[in-house]
């Protein structure tokens, strides 16, 4: 399997277009677009062990 990341600046448009939806939907609907972006993502990755794994980095030290 190829392995693919994003550099810097494709990690900081990633971050402004997803503060930007995230302003755009609101406070109240935030939480949903959150869980219908990590669901889109974890389907297009097609490894539910990988995504469970980038779940448990993503809750570190929050």
């Amino acid at each position: 399997m190829i392995q693919t990341t994003l550099d810097i600046a494709g990690l900081e448009t990633v971050y402004d277009q997803l503060a930007v939806a995230i302003d755009a939907v609101g406070a109240e609907k935030s939480e949903l677009l959150l869980v219908k972006l990590a669901l889109l993502a974890a389907n297009q990755l097609g490894d539910a062990r990988q995504f469970g794994e980038m779940i448990a980095a993503a809750q570190q030290d929050l």
